[in-house]
């Protein structure tokens, strides 16, 4: 099923701001019920016509957990962006979230 996963393992609170028009830093937090092992995966699609990419520069926790990302040479265009974090844990299967943002707006 495309919801499979733990209720509540899903990341909370993703949100992105651009610096310096190239620069983009997005964050999240753990889904309130994830597994203590859990370990979330961005990827990021610029556009249709673009390929999907994985972070990068993934910012980390004190328990080398990521929680962000840092995008360098970022393009804005009028599209919206698709946004996909995906996370693994040895323990049970986690949610994953989406969401499309204009990038333009933020």
């Amino acid at each position: 099923p495309v919801f499979a996963g733990m209720n509540g393992s899903a990341i909370q609170n993703f949100s992105c701001v651009i610096y310096n028009v190239f620069l983009m830093n997005c964050t999240w937090q753990a889904g309130r019920d994830a597994p203590a092992d859990t370990q979330y995966f961005l990827y990021w699609q610029n556009s249709k016509e673009d390929n999907q990419m994985e972070c990068e520069h993934y910012i980390k926790d004190e328990n080398w957990k990521n929680i962000g990302c840092i995008f360098q040479n970022v393009t804005i265009g009028t599209e919206k962006s698709y946004f996909l974090v995906n996370g693994s844990s040895k323990d049970s299967l986690i949610q994953f979230y989406d969401e499309y943002i204009d990038l333009y707006k933020i």
